[in-house]
């Protein structure tokens, strides 16, 4: 199911995030939420999507005014791709960052 507050793509009635029951099935064009990453991890996955040719959209939790403020090194950013492209994404994003030596922290 497909929340459109959250753009979240789930199994179920009610979304995981928000709590809304009122979900449908998602279309092809709907932006899908994949990954939030801080901004030089973010910076990466955003180039391997480029080059993947996955559409996508990404945008900044803080925001240019209060990153500037408390530094970019705290800026995180939200990824969405279009429900057609989502497992894709997801597959990419499963592959750069799980840990591949037991007790290493994961990139965020």
């Amino acid at each position: 199911m497909y929340c459109e507050k959250c753009n979240v793509v789930f199994d179920g009635n009610v979304c995981p995030n928000c709590g809304n029951k009122k979900v449908r099935e998602p279309n092809g064009k709907d932006l899908c939420f994949v990954v939030e990453k801080n901004v030089m991890w973010g910076e990466m996955l955003a180039d391997v999507l480029k080059q993947h040719n996955i559409p996508f959209y990404h945008r900044s939790v803080l925001g240019a005014g209060l990153a500037l403020k408390v530094g970019p090194g705290l800026e995180r950013y939200r990824f969405y791709v279009p429900y057609s492209h989502l497992s894709s994404a997801q597959s990419l994003v499963d592959a750069l960052f799980s840990s591949s030596v037991e007790g290493q922290k994961e990139p965020s």
